[in-house]
């Protein structure tokens, strides 16, 4: 989770030089990307062990989720 979270920051970085993008667009950028590992690594210390699977399951459905919303907006830059 810490290398996705490492590689959107990358990519977000290379956008902006790349495109010229307005620093605040970035910044807003990297703060939804910060906290969407705050919320992940929260909720994976908090592992439901009576029903582990269907936990992880829903944890990597949901944290695909925000990824791809995340690069989205990078995509828009």
């Amino acid at each position: 989770m810490n290398f996705i979270v490492e590689e959107i920051v990358a990519d977000c970085l290379v956008q902006q030089a790349i495109k010229n993008t307005d620093d605040q667009k970035v910044e807003e950028v990297l703060a939804e990307v910060l906290g969407v590992q705050n919320e992940f690594l929260a909720r994976c210390s908090h592992t439901e062990p009576s029903n582990a699977k269907a936990f992880y399951k829903k944890f990597y459905a949901d944290f695909n989720e925000a990824v791809d919303a995340i690069y989205d907006k990078i995509k828009a830059f």
